[in-house]
């Protein structure tokens, strides 16, 4: 929430969208102080002020959204994706912190604050980058989920580009797969009761049939999305780092981002083109 307008502005769709929530979480934390009778009018009129006890809160909590918790010291743990510490609680509520292996003297304590294949939710509610995360969400945001596709697997958790190899998650192939059946409803029936009865090899067998144009979707997405990036980095690189002072690290943010498709990409390539050869072949 203490990013700019043009801060904003230099986001890709998913964590432009998360921030743009954890702003209107502001804007309504602020109504709410408004109607506190016990605050002084100099109080409710410091924006600044209400901002920085949104975020002595927000950054100190977790949980579900619906039952989210402050514990004292626990509060204080930092996020790591193989954390040294996690969080339980008894019968009567009590908080629990205990080691998950052995810390040598000296070591940090830290815990996880969620989804590791998510680092762009942690920037946008914790405001820093998760660069230890393994993978990160694919960026598909343009298909809009029925129940069936969420029952193959259109979650952001599992719709993975894996950063480290340019691995791609099978949660993908299947989403894309069942969009490009749209046109085809009786194989994308197919499809779909191949996946949800453990069909293997009807499964594999309806990927193959039409991998070309999933995986022709897909490079197509890759590279317009590495486009956008570009187009971020000239927007940010135009701007003064001291008026937005979040720039350069939303720009380290896109650079993880950047790194992890390019990675896909040089995989995917291949595939397409290999895929193309064995079409024109046949």
């Amino acid at each position: 929430v203490s990013m700019t307008d043009v801060c904003i502005e230099c986001l890709p769709p998913l964590v432009f969208s998360l921030s743009r929530k954890e702003r209107v979480k502001v804007s309504n934390f602020n109504d709410a102080i408004q109607k506190v009778n016990f605050l002084s009018d100099a109080t409710k009129r410091n924006k600044d002020v209400i901002t920085w006890a949104f975020n002595v809160v927000s950054t100190r909590c977790w949980g579900p959204e619906e039952d989210k918790v402050i514990v004292p010291m626990a509060d204080m743990l930092n996020h790591a994706t193989d954390p040294e510490v996690a969080i339980s609680y008894d019968e009567e509520g009590n908080c629990i912190a205990y080691t998950l292996k052995d810390v040598p003297a000296g070591s940090p304590l830290r815990m996880s604050y969620g989804d590791p294949t998510n680092p762009s939710q942690f920037f946008a509610t914790y405001g820093f980058l998760d660069e230890t995360s393994p993978a990160t969400f694919c960026k598909i945001m343009y298909i809009q989920p029925n129940q069936e596709l969420l029952d193959i697997g259109f979650d952001f958790s599992r719709m993975l580009f894996y950063k480290d190899t340019g691995d791609i998650s099978e949660e993908v192939w299947d989403v894309l797969l069942y969009q490009t059946l749209m046109g085809n409803k009786e194989m994308q029936q197919a499809f779909y009761q191949a996946h949800m009865q453990g069909d293997v090899d009807t499964k594999r067998q309806i990927h193959q049939q039409y991998f070309l144009q999933t995986s022709t979707a897909l490079k197509a997405h890759v590279d317009s999305f590495l486009e956008s990036l570009d187009d971020l980095a000239d927007r940010a690189n135009d701007k003064d780092p001291s008026q937005h002072p979040r720039l350069p690290l939303i720009q380290k943010h896109n650079e993880f981002v950047k790194t992890t498709f390019l990675r896909v990409k040089a995989r995917l390539d291949p595939m397409v083109a290999q895929a193309a050869g064995e079409e024109v072949l046949a």
